[in-house]
């Protein structure tokens, strides 16, 4: 009897890892999450990106025009084409595209007059397979490699089947060789990159040509029988056997046509059929997706909760590839040569130091050591440290963020990269202005270092905004100095990192701009746009003091406060000023249509300010706050987002924010607690160790914590050590309706402050 229940219980167990191991999360995941969007209005500014975890090509759908940045809205109804794409934002458009388009019946070139018709029910978006099925019944799939993808046409029985690959907005070579039924070429569409540029492909197909051409898209005028052809936007068609399925396999490389074989051979070569290929992509993004499982969610919470973590892990783009060795090297964007190492790019660290590159220090630590060694090896190409590369530096948007990516994986133990060599690039940042936008080094540095602040004028628009952002950077490398023991940087930017004191105006206690003698600008609104802050006022900008909210809560003259004004973020009508913009943008449409004062949860400058009521002794006030957020502004479907997503942020908020952690000050080692979203969450760590979350008696009324105990110990702090997490253990919690006003009180229980951990 004990044998036979023995028996029974290790079947059990077999199955239920079994189960476990072959759990399909996949399903969850919506790439379509966050398309219905517009230039007046962001949903997510998303694209259904078919691609390989942070992979150097992603796949989609196109509906709109060559060029166009917004490249696929749920509410459009043709496709036009099936692209490479690399983009990171509509707002910059895209790069090194190139893509396919099958055609039915007759042969037809130009991308208006080929698009066909679709509806979303005949579509499937997940990250490792993409399905649609046109109305004139052609069948596209696509699933991914890292540097290229494997996708099959299905045309409908004794019709023509033509293929038509375009070559996008610029240069392009296009060669075809009909005996080894393959194609190569090139295509050199880029804003941002070294002159020289180019995307080499190779594309293969598994059934013979019946016809081809070359043809060029500026006049759609098409050369039959030609092989090869060089140009503006030119590009090749192919007919097949009528009512044919044909497999293509296609990889491409910035380093040389060679290489492009290589990677097609490494990638793809393995995979007899699409089906492997797929199953393949599906095995990469289970996995990953369930390293951060969750439990005791709705279908519809495991939806929202998945397509945000693929979202999480789409950003950067590796801009490495492997040699015929296994080893990587790449093809600099910034000196337009060859290195040996990694690289990856398209990232603006604005939005994206806040939460998404302090998610990497949990999830993919490995990577990140490789990406901060990799942005000071851009620096020493570029002249400059990244602030927005896509693929070279833009320069894009404020700050001088770097430094944070940098700090935060050092004093997390992600120690790849010499101290020393960080610290001269991130002074000479600091003390000079590049040559692009306002985030390549820092506009207004002089005045910045001997005065305090950016002085506010019609040529420095966004100086108070600056004046806080660049305060905060200083703090990074006052940190990492200080780790690393290099007194002179420690002293050079521990004057600079209270900087943020300066723009404080105590009558109305928020951060203001000031004229270069030192007087505030009036008339003063605090809901004005624009002018001297970024894409927001005065309400989502005083906030910006993450080195030091015990720091603000002083200014502003305590707890009380401090929660007060809070508080009235919520209170205060939600009415649109357009200030020093003129004119409505879209980010001030998304903040009034969710109806939560001057909250804005759709840009970055306002991500951790529910957080900060844990520095004032109302943490209640931030778990309340979040779950509401959280439930309101996040779904899985094509109105997902509460604003641009972008490149990861906006989703690693809710994930972070969803395990109940989120990185407040990055460039130290904790994580600022709110409300867990769900019962349990086991995030798997690279070490092998396991860190889980757990909430009692969690739902959607009880979202205040009760208590709390780590490892079995009582847990009163308001914060969460990286350290902790690395090392595995139970975080548990038990869930209330009502408040615990007498829980994480302690000055020992708030989180990071200079004004409270260091004396000035």
């Amino acid at each position: 009897m004990k044998t036979r229940l023995f028996t029974c219980v290790a079947t059990l167990l077999w199955v239920n890892c079994l189960f476990a191991q072959d759990e399909n999360l996949v399903k969850y995941v919506n790439t379509r999450q966050g398309t219905n969007t517009k230039y007046e209005f962001s949903y997510g500014n998303t694209y259904p990106a078919t691609a390989l975890p942070f992979g150097m090509n992603t796949w989609t759908a196109q509906t709109g025009k060559n060029g166009d940045g917004w490249k696929y809205q749920y509410f459009e109804h043709t496709i036009r084409g099936f692209q490479q794409s690399h983009q990171c934002s509509s707002w910059v458009n895209d790069y090194a595209v190139f893509s396919f388009m099958p055609v039915t019946g007759k042969l037809v070139v130009n991308e208006n007059a080929r698009a066909a018709a679709f509806k979303h029910e005949n579509e499937i978006a997940q990250p490792s397979y993409y399905k649609v099925k046109l109305d004139n019944h052609i069948t596209t799939e696509m699933t991914p490699t890292e540097r290229g993808a494997h996708l099959r046409f299905n045309f409908p029985k004794k019709q023509g089947s033509y293929l038509v690959l375009d070559g996008y907005t610029k240069m392009s070579m296009v060669k075809i060789i009909p005996q080894e039924r393959k194609i190569i070429g090139w295509v050199n569409n880029c804003r941002w990159a070294p002159q020289g540029f180019k995307n080499y492909f190779v594309i293969t197909f598994d059934k013979a040509f019946a016809d081809y051409g070359i043809w060029d898209n500026k006049k759609d005028q098409l050369s039959p029988k030609s092989l090869i052809g060089e140009g503006d936007g030119i590009g090749a068609y192919l007919k097949f056997k009528d009512g044919e399925t044909v497999q293509v396999k296609v990889a491409s490389s910035y380093i040389s046509p060679e290489q492009a074989e290589t990677t097609l051979q490494n990638e793809l070569g393995k995979y007899r059929g699409f089906d492997d290929t797929r199953k393949a992509a599906d095995q990469v993004w289970n996995t990953l997706l369930g390293r951060m499982k969750i439990e005791g969610a709705t279908e519809d919470q495991k939806a929202t909760f998945y397509s945000c973590m693929y979202h999480a892990n789409l950003f950067s783009h590796q801009f490495f590839e492997y040699g015929k060795d296994g080893k990587p090297y790449y093809y600099s964007p910034y000196d337009g040569k060859v290195h040996d190492g990694f690289m990856y790019t398209d990232n603006g660290f604005w939005d994206t130091f806040r939460a998404q590159f302090p998610l990497n220090t949990i999830i993919h630590p490995k990577m990140q050591g490789q990406y901060v060694q990799a942005l000071l090896d851009a620096q020493q190409q570029c002249g400059w440290l990244p602030a927005w590369s896509f693929p070279a530096e833009t320069g894009g948007m404020l700050g001088n963020h770097a430094i944070s990516l940098l700090t935060d994986a050092w004093v997390k133990g992600i120690r790849t990269f010499d101290p020393k060599r960080a610290l001269a690039a991130y002074y000479h940042e600091a003390t000079n202005k590049g040559p692009w936008g306002s985030a390549n080094g820092r506009p207004g540095w002089k005045e910045y270092f001997a005065d305090g602040y950016v002085p506010y004028s019609p040529q420095t628009l966004g100086s108070t905004a600056w004046t806080l952002e660049f305060a905060y950077d200083d703090f990074c490398g006052y940190q990492l100095a200080k780790q690393t023991g290099n007194a002179y940087y420690e002293n050079v930017f521990g004057r600079q990192m209270y900087n943020y004191k300066n723009l404080f105006d105590p009558k109305t206690r928020f951060m203001r701009a000031k004229d270069a003698k030192g007087n505030w600008i009036e008339p003063f609104d605090p809901m004005d746009w624009g002018g001297p802050y970024t894409e927001g006022n005065a309400w989502h900008w005083t906030w910006s003091v993450f080195q030091d909210v015990q720091g603000l809560i002083n200014l502003m003259g305590g707890d009380k406060n401090f929660t007060n004004k809070i508080d009235s973020v919520f209170t205060e009508p939600g009415t649109i000023k357009v200030g020093g913009y003129g004119q409505v943008i879209h980010e001030m449409t998304e903040m009034a249509a969710f109806k939560m004062g001057q909250y804005a949860q759709g840009n970055e400058p306002i991500h951790h300010l529910l957080y900060m009521y844990n520095y004032a002794g109302q943490p209640w006030k931030a778990q309340q706050h979040l779950r509401e957020v959280m439930d309101k502004m996040y779904n899985a479907g094509e109105n997902g987002y509460p604003g641009d997503e972008d490149e990861g942020q906006m989703s690693s908020w809710y994930v972070l924010s969803a395990a109940g952690i989120y990185s407040v000050c990055p460039g130290t080692d904790e994580y600022v607690i709110g409300s867990p979203a769900f019962k349990k969450m086991t995030i798997t760590l690279e070490n092998g160790r396991k860190f889980i979350i757990e909430a009692n008696n969690n739902s959607k009324q009880n979202v205040y914590i009760q208590s709390a105990t780590l490892n079995g110990k009582p847990y009163t702090h308001n914060f969460i050590k990286h350290s902790d997490i690395m090392a595995g253990g139970i975080l548990h919690f038990e869930m209330g309706d009502k408040p615990n006003l007498t829980r994480g009180l302690a000055a020992d229980d708030k989180p990071f402050s200079l004004s409270k951990n260091i004396s000035n």
